[in-house]
């Protein structure tokens, strides 16, 4: 296209408004070049204001592009750092399960009583801890007892709420004690209402000598 082609394109396009960004792409040309020819041509109002719609929309959708950007980049990195993480542990010994379970009772268990017992709402601890007694502190599952702790508003929710932890933990609900309902502070509805599952206590029973043990053990750790 001859130079005078391209002036004549380029001041078309301006009268209809288009940006001088777009111009230049179109005809393939500096964005300069274009902002010279078309500098006398004034825009109507209607048309500015199309430009600026435009360039918002353009700067939104830059905006969320970069934020995907980043948060792929950002779950990328917690791969591999967790890929770290977990190579770092490799598989547990006997000692390390001992070790982990004794730490977690410290944080988590009643130590005030003289039963074993442990209250936890996740998942994972919860299937540890019961594999530490098992596995450690060799306790049978018929000695093993479990209650749900949780809000009255989920009063509705009892039997699903227990079928949860009974297929989390492997345990009958036979072996559930009834759930302990707590007086609802307010009636606010929450977004994880349907997927809330309260907190589970494990409780052994006959387990006076163990709890001593299991304090014995929490004593022997370095200060």
């Amino acid at each position: 296209m001859a130079k005078s082609e391209e002036k004549n394109r380029a001041l078309e396009l301006r009268q209809r408004g288009m940006g001088v960004r777009d111009i230049a792409k179109r005809i393939g040309i500096a964005k300069s070049t274009v902002s010279l020819w078309c500098r006398d041509i004034e825009l109507t109002p209607v048309q500015i204001q199309h430009l600026h719609e435009k360039w918002i929309c353009g700067g939104y959708y830059g905006r969320m592009k970069g934020a995907r950007m980043q948060h792929r980049q950002r779950l990328e990195r917690m791969a591999i750092f967790q890929k770290q993480g977990m190579d770092l542990i490799g598989k547990l010994s006997n000692r390390d399960i001992l070790m982990v379970g004794i730490a977690l009772y410290w944080g988590e268990g009643d130590k005030k009583g003289r039963q074993v017992k442990i209250t936890n709402s996740d998942p994972k601890i919860i299937k540890f801890i019961l594999k530490w007694f098992k596995q450690v502190c060799k306790i049978e599952r018929d000695r093993i007892s479990l209650y749900v702790i949780i809000n009255e508003i989920h009063r509705s929710r009892v039997g699903e709420v227990e079928k949860y932890w009974s297929r989390i933990t492997g345990i009958p609900r036979n072996q559930f004690t009834k759930t302990t309902l707590i007086k609802a502070k307010n009636k606010k509805n929450y977004k994880n209402f349907p997927v809330h599952y309260g907190t589970l206590t494990i409780r052994i029973k006959k387990s006076t000598n163990l709890h001593h043990q299991i304090m014995g053990m929490i004593e022997g750790l370095p200060g």
